[in-house]
């Protein structure tokens, strides 16, 4: 919509909430540090870039109101081991505009390093795969389910100087910045799964892992371009659409079948 926002990743405006989200369960996953400890972290001027929390240490951050030495030393710890997260996770932890934890699973497992696809544009076609040095054609947008808005605003984010600096910050620090998602196949390679109802043997996070580890896709909605219903126990409307449309409905034990 029509806005007025702040652009920098640095902006000491928005450096609360970056930080809160940066940790975020869905984004870096830094156990215990919520809201009111990041406000303590950021009021003290420990933290003003989500990348100044990997310079913090026990014995400075337990100087803080209700912050034991223990506390302290856990918060390090979730610190430390968030460093290894996957690269789909700093994505969706930077909160690039559009880029939310499925267009950041999208890009991780597409370019493979945040250095492919810092370097991507519109218009030109850039080199990537997992190694970078052995890459491939492709433009961004080509990215299937990244459109032009989000592409653009990936670009502009990639092109930002503090963008930059924060990347380099988070390098230094020994931050991941490479996909470790490992694809097994490419047996469902442009099929769309939509799951429903009560799964009993997977959650629905684990089913769609499984579906993507062998290139399918999966999708919240069911439509004409649906390949398969996954239908657990209690299946809704989303099966009824399918059985209407005419999309095939498989059950948990002919899935095991397609993944064996």
């Amino acid at each position: 919509g029509a806005a007025v926002r702040c652009t920098g990743v640095e902006c000491p405006a928005q450096r609360l909430r970056n930080l809160v989200h940066f940790a975020s369960r869905e984004a870096m996953d830094i156990e215990g540090l919520g809201f009111s400890l990041a406000e303590a972290l950021v009021n003290c001027g420990m933290v003003k870039t989500p990348a100044d929390l990997y310079r913090l240490d026990a014995q400075t951050v337990a100087t803080l109101d209700r912050m034991g030495k223990k506390s302290a030393e856990n918060l390090i710890n979730e610190i430390e081991k968030s460093k290894q997260q996957d690269l789909s996770r700093l994505l969706c932890a930077f909160g690039i505009r559009q880029v939310g934890q499925k267009a950041a699973k999208t890009l991780a497992a597409r370019f493979g390093s945040l250095e492919a696809l810092k370097n991507a544009t519109l218009e030109q076609l850039v080199q990537i795969d997992d190694a970078i040095e052995n890459a491939t054609p492709l433009e961004l947008t080509a990215v299937d389910d990244i459109g032009p808005i989000t592409a653009e605003s990936v670009v502009s984010w990639a092109q930002n100087p503090q963008t930059q600096h924060q990347i380099r910050m988070l390098r230094e620090a020994g931050v991941n910045m490479l996909s470790r998602e490992e694809r097994r196949d490419n047996r469902f390679l442009g099929k769309t799964f939509v799951l429903t109802g009560t799964l009993t043997k997977y959650t629905r996070d684990e089913a769609s892992a499984i579906v993507e580890s062998f290139g399918g896709k999966a999708s919240s909605s069911v439509s004409k371009k649906t390949s398969y219903v996954l239908a657990g126990e209690a299946a809704g409307s989303k099966l009824d659409k399918a059985r209407t449309l005419g999309i095939p409905v498989i059950t948990e034990d002919e899935f095991e079948e397609m993944i064996q």
